[in-house]
């Protein structure tokens, strides 16, 4: 997905949106059940809700950006919270 160098500002870059995203759809970044909540239950008003479905596809990025940090032996970092390295 992303070259080691351009992991920080990937994830800036990833939870300025999640965070926007929250934000319009009334859900607390905070709160991790409310988040998990979004993850897993998509619910069939949401066709309509594009605001939802474009946080539950930003937050499943997130996701898959933090795995790959893991494993190449970064912190991601909690939401929000993603280091400057430029």
């Amino acid at each position: 997905m992303s070259g080691f160098e351009h992991y920080p500002q990937e994830l800036r870059a990833l939870d300025h949106e999640i965070l926007h995203y929250a934000a319009l759809c009334g859900v607390d970044p905070s709160d991790q059940a409310a988040l998990r909540h979004c993850l897993a239950e998509p619910h069939e008003t949401w066709a309509e809700d594009k605001a939802r479905q474009t946080l539950r596809g930003l937050l499943m990025l997130r996701l898959k950006l933090e795995t790959e940090m893991l494993e190449q032996g970064l912190s991601p970092g909690a939401l929000g919270n993603a280091q400057r390295n430029d």
